[in-house]
């Protein structure tokens, strides 16, 4: 879970500090399990009504017509539940989420950028299974919900060390997230990373780069030599994707023709974002984001790698993390400074012309 607390975000001489904790230090590990019955932990200071999509309300689906605040979102968002009935645990670990979304929205003109350079300066966390990042969201879902928007993963790692099979500390990546439907992801056609042979990356400070233009995204780390992804938009991502000329509808499980989420509305055809270039869904606004996450079960972390303590489609995935914690805690470092992910700096410009 991420929260507001001081021991998960913190600044120390002019560095920012995002470091994961264990949830079992606040309310004791035997809680976290709900070993002594059912607990309900709720995070303090959690940001749903101010970062969910219209503060919160949604359409009333008494069908009333209005909306209503989404109770359900909301409990799902800012609490969890121990109780082994039910097998659910309070998550093991808090660490912290930081973004730019509420100055995006704002109207400030700042907090996020299209068509220009980001540029951040960071050491990446240590400890098995962290999995920082540093990436980005569109500010308005112009094109529909994740991935039909995009989303540009400017460098994300894993915390293990370097011997670890599946691409441990010594690998800095970086992604774009783009397809018509969830199952339709086609980051495997846009994504690559860089290493280093003996040196992993949370050993000292980098400059993690976005360059962005009309025309292409090219990620890098310190130098253009270092190049984690270079993306030229010489084809419009709908063709790029090669996707199946129908889809069944996640509503009503009928099949139906797969549209072009990209098209030009009026025509019906890909638009150019220059002459013989076609960058939607990376022609909007994007908010920057930087998290360290812990574990997870979206294959970052492949099963049978490294000795992972959970199987990702197991119910009980995060109780079997959780009863591991003496396997993977003691290559946390004990100083938060060290394990944290540390931020010296970020920098965000905006083309003039988008060129």
């Amino acid at each position: 879970m991420t929260t507001a607390s001081s021991k998960n975000s913190y600044v120390k001489d002019g560095i920012l500090y995002l470091a994961p904790t264990l949830t079992a230090e606040e309310i004791g590990s035997d809680n976290v399990l709900g070993n002594n019955g059912a607990y309900i932990y709720n995070i303090t200071g959690c940001t749903f009504n101010e970062t969910a999509v219209n503060g919160g309300f949604i359409a009333d689906p008494n069908g009333s017509g209005g909306q209503v605040f989404d109770y359900g979102g909301y409990y799902a968002a800012c609490s969890a539940t121990a109780n082994t009935t039910a097998g659910t645990i309070v998550n093991p670990v808090q660490s912290a989420r930081i973004s730019t979304l509420m100055n995006a929205r704002s109207g400030s003109g700042n907090g996020s950028t299209k068509y220009g350079r980001v540029e951040i300066r960071a050491k990446m966390p240590t400890g098995d299974w962290l999995w920082p990042a540093l990436w980005m969201l569109p500010v308005n879902n112009t094109y529909g919900p994740w991935p039909r928007s995009g989303e540009i993963d400017i460098v994300e790692s894993r915390g293990n060390g370097i011997s670890y099979t599946a691409n441990g500390a010594n690998f800095v990546q970086g992604a774009l997230n783009w397809g018509p439907s969830p199952q339709l992801n086609s980051v495997s056609k846009s994504y690559s990373w860089w290493s280093n042979k003996r040196v992993p990356f949370s050993n000292d400070f980098h400059t993690y780069a976005l360059e962005w233009t009309t025309s292409f995204i090219r990620i890098y780390v310190d130098t253009r030599l270092h190049t984690l992804l270079e993306y030229r938009f010489d084809e419009p991502f709908f063709e790029k994707g090669d996707y199946p000329q129908t889809i069944v509808n996640a509503s009503t499980g009928q099949v139906q023709a797969l549209q072009d989420p990209w098209a030009d509305p009026t025509t019906g055809l890909p638009k150019e974002s220059a002459k013989g270039r076609w960058s939607s869904p990376f022609d909007q606004e994007f908010y920057l984001i930087m998290n360290v996450a812990v574990g997870g079960v979206n294959g970052w972390f492949p099963d049978g790698q490294g000795n992972k303590p959970w199987y990702d489609g197991g119910a009980d995935a995060m109780r079997s993390f959780a009863e591991a914690q003496s396997q993977w805690y003691p290559t946390w470092p004990e100083n938060l400074d060290d394990r944290a992910m540390a931020i010296d700096y970020v920098k965000m410009w905006r083309h003039c012309d988008g060129n």
